[in-house]
């Protein structure tokens, strides 16, 4: 079968959902544009998966998250699609590419062709058997990425009650699952290699106080070590993790989060790669013309920095993905859109906390509030300071005024004379600007 389209996008995640509510916005018309996507669900806000879907009462469902409820915006539920005369194309799995045919091949041997292509394909999990680790495929190892992921990982903590767990990992996924984990009343022990949680954001200042608050709510932390192998029972489930320090941990469900590839395989030696990711411009036009990417694949100018970067959140699938709708459309007419002007921005929930984090991570640090992880309200923040300018701000307990204080300074990144100075007026330092 042959399945011909002005626009396609290929990925369903985050990014697909928001660049079709853009191409909408943008005026495209019935039957111009395609969502190919090997998942069977119309496109989601991904965060749900680690956070509230796993809750043990009333957890999250679709169709309660499809985009794009998470910045806000109108839900898109599978008829919006239809009835805006974009077809998606589900449980589709594209196998082979060829950009300058514009021509892609899915795993049912459909073909489609286009005239403009976005590449929203997102990053695949890295797994404990892509390193040839011993036991790694044995039963309830557990991977989050798609809602087929979450949805084993809840039918396991139902069934595994009051029982251990043990994750793999000590970023976002390990720390949000972690929580998630032991609010089902789980035995939860977190394994990880760096020296503190969350290394490529956090300070040591910064973990010290989410490692002491998940202390105190009976979590187990084991760090400078890694999982080298897995005993199984009589049923191939795992029982337990071997350390590489020579422990053994008893565990009924294992959680790895150890990061994530961009999926470009697809089009690899037929587009400019940059930094892991397809190189773009402020437009997320690759090399190939009428070729776009959004996303985890995409690295693009941040100029702010004037730096070329891949970014890998919610926020910037989100943001990139609207861009590169605007600037296709645009392209179509002559006419021409501003260039991405992106301020990088993460956050993270767990338990009762939540965080943001707007601008860079580079420099010296200043740490100010409320950071004892015994603190019924903890309220406490960084700045990062790089050649006498705020270039970035973490805040954990912020109130929304506060959180778009720190998002403005580290976009206005204003000069700092006194960082004792600096420390004592805190958060007050922000709202000031």
């Amino acid at each position: 079968m042959a399945h011909s389209f002005k626009y396609i996008i290929v990925g369903g995640g985050v990014s697909a959902g928001y660049a079709a509510k853009e191409f909408v916005k943008q005026g495209v018309k019935h039957g111009e544009l395609a969502i190919i996507s090997k998942e069977a669900v119309a496109p989601y806000e991904r965060p749900a998966l680690s956070k509230a879907y796993l809750f043990p009462e009333s957890p999250a469902r679709l169709p309660g998250f499809h985009t794009c409820v998470g910045s806000g915006g109108e839900r898109l539920l599978p008829e919006w699609y239809s009835e805006k005369g974009i077809q998606l194309y589900l449980n589709t799995e594209i196998v082979s590419a060829d950009l300058a045919a514009k021509f892609l091949t899915s795993a049912k041997g459909e073909h489609f062709d286009y005239q403009t292509l976005v590449i929203a394909t997102g990053s695949a999990v890295i797994r404990l058997t892509d390193f040839g680790i011993p036991g790694a495929n044995a039963k309830n190892i557990f991977y989050l990425r798609e809602v087929d992921d979450a949805d084993k990982l809840y039918e396991a903590i139902k069934a595994k009650k009051n029982g251990k767990a043990v994750v793999v990992g000590g970023g976002y996924i390990g720390l949000e699952l972690s929580a998630v984990l032991k609010l089902n009343n789980l035995d939860v022990t977190m394994v990880y290699p760096e020296p503190w949680c969350m290394p490529r954001l956090f300070t040591s200042e910064i973990a010290a106080f989410y490692e002491g608050y998940y202390a105190n709510k009976g979590i187990n932390i084991i760090k400078g070590t890694v999982a080298v192998g897995f005993n199984t029972n009589s049923d191939g489930e795992v029982k337990e993790v071997k350390l590489k320090d020579g422990r053994l941990l008893e565990g009924d469900i294992v959680v790895v989060g150890v990061g994530g590839r961009p999926q470009i395989s697809l089009f690899k030696g037929q587009v400019e790669e940059l930094n892991g990711g397809i190189k773009t411009d402020a437009f997320f036009k690759s090399s190939v013309s009428d070729v776009y990417a959004v996303g985890d694949v995409a690295t693009f100018p941040l100029k702010l920095y004037n730096d070329v970067r891949r970014v890998e959140h919610v926020d910037h699938a989100r943001k990139s993905a609207e861009q590169a709708a605007k600037a296709i459309i645009a392209a179509d007419v002559g006419k021409s859109v501003e260039e991405y002007d992106y301020l990088p921005y993460f956050y993270s929930r767990a338990f009762d906390l939540s965080w943001q984090f707007y601008g860079d991570n580079v420099g010296e640090t200043v740490l100010f509030g409320d950071n004892n992880p015994a603190s019924s309200k903890p309220h406490f923040g960084t700045y990062w300071i790089k050649e006498g300018k705020v270039v970035g701000a973490f805040l954990e307990g912020g109130t929304p005024e506060e959180n778009k204080a720190i998002a403005k300074v580290a976009r206005v990144k204003p000069a700092v004379d006194d960082v004792n100075q600096l420390a004592k007026e805190g958060i007050a330092f922000a709202s000031k600007i």
